[in-house]
């Protein structure tokens, strides 16, 4: 069993390093594509390896499928043989599968999934590009047409490599907005209805917008300027001062705590523990810890366990929005 996995382009050799620091250094693993790499010699399980993805033991890897085959563009099989290779070894007749197509260039790969879904549809199998329980991955490049299939609950995404694309907006009033419904999306965030948010560095208000859409009141703290689209919610509170000053005079206990704030990952770590006491237990705190540096791998490790003294660190990974950054979820106890 060959395993692929796609990250950022500029992190594959950490995504390496950390499968083999999971696994064992005789994990043998080459490049396919700037952005995808092959498990070819002692892979681990696919539910092994999701669950050290899931949990933040490996970060830096987006998007996960098993291998079936490969081809030159030119050989391709003819699509009855390929709706035979998509559904050899699955247990029953599927009614449904999700298809996703990506290539290494800009385009989405979309001749190949009309390819596959006229290929199904002909054996009576609905084919949708999200939400069913097996996915079928098919990656495409001037030299190679990879196809692999998942269950979804081990692919990490169900986006075409884990490249999640969300749509612009008039009422945006950041890009940092789709890293935090990036996360809400790919983690299952249960936000508690009525809750009280604390949104730490939160100019210009993109992250104080989406909590307010599910169902947060918001204190939002920066001595930036929010929009005013944010401001002229009633149940949204601009306080302008520094997260220092705001924890030594707040009263008042939060439900969700976010922290997108750029500086080293060790001190944004440190903020989070300085919110603890504000928090009510069980909170839920989502942060992204920026990267940088010689050795960003290790700069986030130390900044999970910084968190980790206070809080459950649930989930750390390298989102397509992160850009060079990582989002950790926690909880605090």
């Amino acid at each position: 069993m060959e395993i692929l996995f796609s990250v950022a382009t500029d992190s594959y050799e950490l995504a390496v390093r950390e499968i083999r620091a999971e696994f064992g250094p005789r994990v043998r693993i080459e490049r396919v594509s700037a952005d995808l790499g092959r498990i070819v010699e002692n892979a681990p399980a696919i539910e092994d390896l999701a669950a050290a993805c899931d949990t933040g033991r490996i970060i830096f890897v987006r998007h996960l499928t098993v291998e079936l085959a490969s081809f030159k563009p030119d050989e391709v099989p003819e699509p009855h043989e390929l709706a035979e290779l998509v559904l050899e070894g699955l247990p029953k007749h599927p009614q449904a599968l999700a298809v996703q197509t990506w290539t290494d260039g800009a385009g989405s790969g979309g001749s190949y999934y009309h390819l596959l879904e006229a290929a199904l549809g002909d054996r009576g199998i609905a084919v949708s590009r999200a939400g069913q329980d097996v996915v079928v991955s098919c990656f495409v490049s001037a030299k190679t047409v990879l196809f692999g299939r998942n269950r979804l609950e081990y692919s990490l995404s169900d986006w075409p490599g884990g490249r999640m694309r969300l749509a612009r907006s008039d009422e945006r009033v950041s890009r940092s907005e789709f890293k935090l419904e990036e996360a809400i999306q790919t983690f299952g965030l249960d936000l508690p209805a009525g809750g009280k948010g604390l949104d730490l560095g939160a100019s210009p208000g993109g992250w104080t917008r989406i909590l307010r859409q599910h169902g947060q009141e918001m204190w939002s703290v920066d001595p930036g300027a929010l929009d005013p689209r944010v401001t002229a919610d009633r149940r949204v509170h601009h306080i302008a001062t520094t997260a220092g000053e705001f924890f030594r005079h707040n009263r008042v206990r939060f439900d969700v705590v976010v922290n997108d704030m750029r500086m080293e990952q060790v001190m944004s770590a440190r903020v989070m523990l300085d919110a603890v006491p504000h928090l009510r237990r069980g909170a839920l705190a989502i942060v992204t810890l920026k990267g940088g540096g010689k050795n960003p791998l290790d700069a986030a490790h130390r900044g999970i366990d910084v968190l980790s003294k206070q809080y459950d660190v649930l989930h750390a990974r390298q989102l397509h929005h992160n850009r060079q950054e990582i989002t950790v979820i926690a909880k605090y106890p």
